[in-house]
């Protein structure tokens, strides 16, 4: 047994999804390994989970951050099972698979086959509304032009238009993924968001198949079965920050305590800690959002990039009705607003269609999106007025006027990390700097390595592979 003084302490900084991660996978590999360690997880916020919010109201179920995940990506899954709640999750409800997406006042029907809008089957695409003979032909001229894939990274839009056209990339690829980034697609970078259709490109001379070979992939590993595209839980996100909580009751948590300095000592760190504590640490993980990031590591490194990852402000807007007085008809799962159209909100999801689970049998909950990297300016509404540019936005779509029972408005200020051009080397670039002037300092998160609930997960159980690597090869020399 060692001496409490020789014990290594980790100081996990954020206590969102990816500190969660971070601790929970420190101290599992660690009492693997055979190693005793003190983990000390320090979150500035009076809860856990970070953006993760689940109000239990009335009999709904309802999210006011993240609502699901994307079910293909499996740290999720896997950590679901390891915290033994996996009989929790829940698939969307097949019968409300539709989604629609509006264009010149009206909505139509996405076309089945249409991924991340990329048309993987053709008829439909063809048969749609949707794009114009124009657009269909620009789309479709991707199968002809063979690999043009280039060195160096370019913007998600650009990509997407030289090989599908700009107007698939107005009317349904930027509104597909504003529910992710809620970003300019134009100022994005295609290697941090979306790098397999760089990979479909060089590897196929096309994304349409790039795209198909993947979907044939993934039918044969699921035995022709079509997986749900999206997961959650039962009761809600915030099951899984519980259960995280509960596996960690043997580390130590501190809410309301905001890291204020780091200090670089002789092998080890000191934090200063907003109640005047200081505290000692042979490692450090950083999960807090780029601009808190950038506050305690440029004393010693050039963190500039930190800095320039810059954030957008998004809300939604949940609104629950009677279904005897709900006078509108909608048979998906929701609906996308591209920015074209002029409206508040940029997306609805049908929430009592989408997951079962969510209301009563007798109640509808709806649940609407607004903000974006071009409309900073409807999140700063008050309630009164954010709520009726939504309710009006909503009797334009789809003609409702019913008196809401109750509305829940969440605001998001700085949430949604925009990932520019050249991010990944970026980021790896920052990351080497610190391996030479702060070594066992690790810095990771949404900022970094992508935005979902599973990439986040993956993130922090990467973090914790690298602190304990480094704290045993430390310890070697």
């Amino acid at each position: 047994m060692r001496s409490a003084e020789s014990i290594d302490t980790i100081v996990v900084i954020g206590g969102g999804i990816s500190g969660l991660s971070s601790a929970f996978y420190l101290r599992k590999k660690a009492k693997e390994q055979g190693k005793e360690l003190r983990i000390e997880l320090i979150e500035a916020q009076s809860k856990l989970g970070g953006k993760i919010n689940t109000l239990h109201k009335k009999g709904f179920v309802i999210e006011k951050g993240p609502d699901s995940f994307l079910s293909r990506k499996l740290p999720i899954i896997e950590l679901a099972h390891e915290l033994g709640i996996e009989h929790e999750l829940v698939p969307t409800n097949t019968k409300a698979a539709k989604t629609y997406i509006m264009k010149n006042g009206k909505l139509h029907e996405m076309p089945k086959g249409l991924v991340l809008g990329i048309p993987t089957s053709i008829l439909p695409f063809l048969a749609s509304d949707l794009v114009s003979g124009q657009g269909k032909l620009a789309a479709l001229a991707d199968l002809l032009k063979g690999s043009e894939a280039r060195e160096q990274d370019e913007s998600l839009g650009g990509f997407l238009a030289r090989r599908i056209g700009d107007e698939i990339v107005t009317s349904i690829a930027e509104p597909l993924l504003a529910g992710i980034y809620a970003g300019d697609l134009y100022k994005l970078s295609l290697q941090a968001t979306f790098p397999q259709f760089a990979e479909y490109e060089r590897k196929h001379g096309s994304i349409i198949l790039g795209s198909r070979h993947n979907r044939a992939i993934m039918a044969e590993k699921n035995k022709g079965k079509q997986p749900a595209t999206f997961m959650t839980f039962r009761q809600g996100l915030t099951s899984m920050v519980e259960s995280l909580q509960s596996a960690l009751t043997d580390i130590t948590v501190r809410t309301e305590t905001k890291v204020e300095a780091l200090e670089k000592h002789n092998g080890h760190y000191e934090l200063s800690l907003s109640g005047g504590e200081k505290l000692n640490a042979q490692a450090v993980i950083i999960t807090t959002p780029a601009f808190a990031a950038h506050q305690l590591l440029q004393p010693y490194i050039e963190s500039t990039m930190l800095a320039e990852i810059d954030y957008v402000s998004v809300a939604n807007v949940v609104l629950a009705f009677d279904k005897t007085s709900f006078d509108a008809e909608f048979d998906g799962s929701g609906f996308l607003v591209p920015r074209s159209e002029g409206l508040h909100i940029t997306a609805c999801t049908w929430t009592s269609n989408k997951w079962l689970h969510s209301a009563p049998d007798d109640k509808v909950l709806l649940r609407c999106y607004v903000g974006h990297s071009e409309d900073q300016e409807t999140v700063k509404l008050d309630d009164e007025a954010i709520v009726a540019a939504v309710r009006n936005d909503l009797k334009q779509v789809i003609g409702l006027q019913a008196t809401p029972l109750f509305t829940e408005i969440t605001r998001l200020n700085h949430s949604m990390p925009q990932y520019p051009v050249g991010h990944v080397q970026a980021v790896r670039n920052l990351r080497t700097e610190m391996s030479e002037k702060l070594p066992g300092v690790f810095i990771t998160g949404a900022a970094f390595d992508g935005v979902g609930l599973p990439d986040c997960i993956r993130q922090g159980k990467e973090a914790a592979e690298i602190m304990l690597d480094y704290l045993e090869t430390t310890h070697s020399k």
